[in-house]
């Protein structure tokens, strides 16, 4: 039996997926070599590009200040760990069982020649693995964005582990657009889903680029509720994949990551208000604004509050979210793509914030 695009995302959606779509890989065209997928398999010339929905429950506890957790251990670390993979091993057996090869990449773990984070090269430490500031593994070799070492293994290829940028490999699958916020969007889900690849062989009929009605409203209720202002409102990167035109608001990552992770005196319940006011040895000066943000000063930080959270499990605790709830929130609006989704909607009044 002829392998098609319909058994594959028929196969798709049976094992869990939520959406399937199918990318041609020349849509590359134009990477930077080192993020470029076509060195992972040179013979591959289909990206199939798997979204799974985030309940927008996780997000609850977050809107209404009362539990945090869920949303990284479920939303993130179920999807990406467990969930995710299960399938991929599941649609990548189909192909193979057709004769095809199936190279299944799933999200997070990789680290490549270049920093996940900004694409910088060098040496970046990564503050997610803590590696300096919990005892029990200052003994052990620090974690990093980007691998150390890493050498081309023959010449004209790329250091391994090469690293992809999953949001636009699924605008090449046709499954949605970047918003403004830089999260990636689809018209089913809004911003709540992660995603996960396959490449293959396989002469699958690739799917259009979404061409629907613009999903990001650019209505900036993401610049606007980002408690460590880490998004511009003005400047944008604007990138160029397959012919269409992705563009979103220049982020502050090395920020972004801070506030996510530790969000600030006005969106930090569990750091008592003194230790802000304290702000000790000004380890706290890029939550402060008064420092810009680096390595150098997010290991302080880290440093400084990682004793007031509860135990961790691999996934940082969310204390901000504030750019996927503002978007839920607006998407779910009169015009939006979220609009009538559920019977009642994420945010009934202001958002948050503690008077601190």
């Amino acid at each position: 039996m002829t392998l098609t695009s319909e058994m594959v995302k028929q196969a798709a959606l049976a094992a869990g997926a939520d959406l399937c779509g199918i990318g041609d890989m020349a849509r590359f065209e134009g990477a930077p070599k080192e993020m470029d997928p076509r060195y992972i398999f040179p013979e591959a010339t289909r990206v199939i590009g798997l979204v799974f929905r985030i309940p927008r429950g996780v997000q609850r506890g977050i809107e209404e200040g009362t539990q945090f957790y869920q949303y990284p251990s479920m939303a993130y670390g179920g999807i990406n760990e467990i969930y995710a993979p299960a399938v991929l091993y599941s649609l990548g057996k189909l192909i193979e069982d057709h004769g095809y090869e199936a190279a299944v990449y799933r999200n997070t773990g990789a680290r490549g020649v270049v920093s996940d984070m900004d694409g910088s090269p060098g040496n970046t430490l990564s503050p997610e693995e803590q590696i300096e500031v919990m005892e029990q593994a200052k003994t052990k070799t620090a974690h990093h964005r980007s691998v150390q070492f890493t050498r081309p293994v023959r010449e004209g290829n790329v250091a391994p582990d090469l690293q992809f940028h999953f949001r636009l490999a699924a605008v090449a699958c046709g499954l949605g657009e970047i918003g403004w916020s830089k999260m990636f969007l689809t018209p089913q889900f809004g911003p709540l889903q992660r995603v996960a690849f396959l490449f293959t062989d396989a002469p699958l009929e690739p799917d259009p680029m979404y061409s629907g009605p613009p999903i990001c409203r650019r209505c900036m209720a993401c610049v606007r509720e980002c408690p460590g202002q880490c998004l511009s409102k003005t400047e944008s990167i604007v990138v160029n994949v397959g012919g269409k035109k992705c563009e979103w608001g220049k982020l502050d990552e090395w920020k972004c990551y801070a506030f996510y992770t530790h969000a600030g005196r006005k969106f930090n319940p569990f750091v008592p208000k003194e230790v802000f006011d304290k702000n000790e040895n000004g380890c706290l000066d890029l939550l402060e604004g008064k420092a810009p943000a680096n390595e150098k000063e997010i290991m302080k930080v880290y440093g400084a509050l990682e004793k007031y959270f509860p135990t961790w499990v691999g996934y940082n605790m969310a204390k901000c979210g504030g750019c996927i709830r503002a978007c839920v929130s607006m998407l779910e609006k009169k015009g939006g793509c979220m609009e009538h989704r559920f019977k009642e909607p994420l945010r009934t009044g202001k958002a948050w914030v503690m008077d601190r």
